[in-house]
């Protein structure tokens, strides 16, 4: 039998589920706060009802293309087309059910096969999927279900889950992995499609692992997962929260928004205890005005409890006021990074409760956001675990030999700071927002000053079309401050014209170095796989390249085509070309010598 988790098929079913009526849907939609009426097959709202026979729900789809036999069919409205346009696709699965709004009713008048089954409607369909979902694959309170470790933040989720998942790991846990490179459970693992499933992948992916008896779960949540509602319905033991710059003001519209849309996460609703870094990123006042919303959420009297901070002392970056009424708000840290030492590609750092109790940690992963990444992964651990188990969590963590490195050293995480060559050192980071490229270009130049033979910073960037605008020159001013060579290129332009999107940063770029007296050396070249070839043929053994901005991806969306584009491959090719030796190549080098010594 081919197993589930193997194929790249984002909608995950546990191979045991009970089905339910469409009497216990309309339970649940009235405990949720949404009574909804039933239009049966063929009828109009003349005949509605509050019940109906009909066959049984077995699982829930909000993609037409993903609907398995016993379905409820979700038809919700899209940013261009409303899903209940799919219906004869759903309908042809066959669905049995389907739950949409007014709207989505209307439209189903216009397909013959859209009078076939009983018709669920609501006013908010969006609001209850998660709920629905949950009910339908038994995800709330389940006995043997995983415990959930969530982290969101703007940058640093898909890091930090890497981190917990391999601590989760080393404390003899089945363990698995939710987010925007792969989904992992055991030792399947699978390409995401979202950072965050949608509700009913999610609850189903769910299931399964607790039919496979996955016992801890790492998962990013991320902004729009939260406005969106994918993770109603969802307990999460312990979450994280990295930090909060600017990003995806396109869907949010403003700060404040964003800001609040990440603050559901760290509520009762979804988490039984929140941890807040409180100066993780450049404007420090969201940390604490964060730990201040999850203090209201859960009460005042539960700080220590509830809600833990984390002061990342020499690892913060933090550089900029937003709000200066909002700024620390007096709330304390209940722990504390109280040392930090770089590395060229890492670093070591001290943690310390407020307690007294400390240990000192290693990260293989270079910068110091990588420090706070490790120490809110390490954070939330030790929330998860009763105080009598920090001695085993801290023997997980920390080095005891060359052979036990610690959880955190050894971790490595597909295009975060991911190495591709030595000489030239060459990176690959998905730094694609103002604060993620200052913080990459940050570590690039931290290690600069550690080398022995410090060498040029290249970096080759650029910014996503059709997301918000205002970041292009911003990064370009970024760009040019942080490195000696620029090249822009293109990233996802999407439906957009690439070259505009180019002379946006290109603008910001030029305005920056007129206005510093930067002598940096700026190009503007396309394709980005000339980009990368250009920035290797200047590259010098002692030089750093940073490829930032796509990390991960393997193509390159053009709106109407796609490319096939890696970052990776395509870095190691051009430096083959001239003549250096990459990571891959050194290590399979290295195991044909060892295989011929063996």
């Amino acid at each position: 039998m081919v197993d589930p988790l193997t194929q790249h098929n984002p909608s995950f079913r546990p191979e045991h589920q009970p089905a339910y009526s469409i009497d216990e849907v309309l339970a649940v939609l009235e405990q949720a706060g949404s009574p909804a009426i039933v239009v049966p097959p063929g009828q109009d709202e003349s005949s509605q009802t509050h019940s109906t026979d009909t066959p049984e729900i077995t699982g829930v789809a909000l993609d037409s293309r993903d609907v398995q036999s016993g379905d409820l069919y979700i038809g919700v409205p899209g940013a261009k087309v409303h899903g209940a346009r799919f219906i004869e696709t759903a309908v042809a699965a066959p669905a049995v059910a389907i739950l949409t709004d007014a709207e989505g009713l209307e439209i189903l008048r216009e397909y013959p096969s859209g009078q076939q089954l009983p018709v669920i409607v609501v006013k908010q369909v969006r609001e209850v999927i998660g709920a629905v979902s949950a009910l339908i694959y038994g995800t709330v309170a389940t006995p043997g279900a995983p415990q959930i470790y969530a982290v969101t933040g703007t940058n640093g989720k898909t890091t930090t889950t890497y981190l917990l998942e391999s601590g989760l790991s080393g404390m003899g846990l089945t363990t698995g992995l939710v987010g925007t490179i792969e989904i992992q459970v055991g030792g399947a693992n699978v390409p995401a499609k979202f950072t965050t499933p949608e509700a009913p992948d999610l609850h189903a992916l769910l299931a399964s692992m607790r039919e496979r008896e996955i016992q801890a779960t790492a998962m990013e949540v991320s902004s729009h997962s939260l406005s969106y509602r994918r993770v109603a319905g969802v307990q999460f033991a312990v979450s994280g929260f990295t930090n909060l710059t600017q990003d995806h003001l396109d869907l949010h519209g403003s700060m404040q928004e964003y800001f609040l849309a990440k603050a559901q996460l760290f509520t009762p609703e979804y988490s039984q205890t929140s941890v807040i870094t409180l100066n993780g990123g450049p404007q420090i006042d969201y940390g604490y005005h964060m730990a201040q919303h999850a203090l209201a959420a859960y009460g005042d009297d539960t700080f220590g409890d509830h809600v833990i901070t984390l002061d990342l002392g020499p690892a913060a970056v933090s550089h900029e006021i937003a709000d200066p009424a909002l700024t620390k708000a007096e709330i304390p840290a209940i722990w504390q990074v109280t040392d930090l030492q770089p590395r060229r590609l890492g670093s070591v750092f001290t943690l310390q409760h407020r307690d007294g109790f400390c240990l000192d940690l290693a990260v293989g992963l270079p910068g110091e956001f990588n420090v706070a990444n490790a120490a809110l992964a390490a954070v939330m651990l030790f929330t998860g675990y009763p105080t009598e188990r920090w001695d085993e969590i801290t023997n997980v963590l920390t080095e005891t030999t060359q052979d036990q490195p610690g959880a955190f050293r050894a971790v490595r995480v597909p295009g975060r700071m991911e190495i591709v060559a030595n000489a030239p050192t060459t990176i690959v980071d998905f730094a694609h927002n103002p604060d993620g490229l200052y913080q990459a270009l940050e570590a690039v130049n931290q290690a600069h000053q550690i080398a022995e033979h410090p060498g040029k910073t290249i970096l080759v960037f650029g910014a996503t079309g059709e997301r918000d605008t205002t970041k292009r020159a911003v990064m370009g001013d970024i760009a040019v401050r942080g490195a000696d060579i620029v090249i822009v290129s293109d990233d996802d332009p999407h439906s957009e014209d690439p070259t505009a999107i180019r002379l946006d940063v290109m603008a910001g770029a030029r305005q920056s170095i007129e206005e510093h007296g930067l002598d940096t050396a700026l190009h503007e070249i396309a394709p980005r796989n000339k980009a990368l070839a250009y920035a290797v043929e200047l590259a010098g053994e002692h030089d750093i390249i940073l490829a930032a901005g796509r990390g991960h991806e393997t193509s390159q969306d053009f709106g109407t085509h796609s490319v096939e584009l890696d970052d990776r491959v395509a870095l190691e090719q051009a430096l083959m070309d001239y003549g250096y030796v990459t990571i891959r190549d050194d290590s399979s080098r290295r195991e044909q010598v060892e295989s011929r010594n063996g």
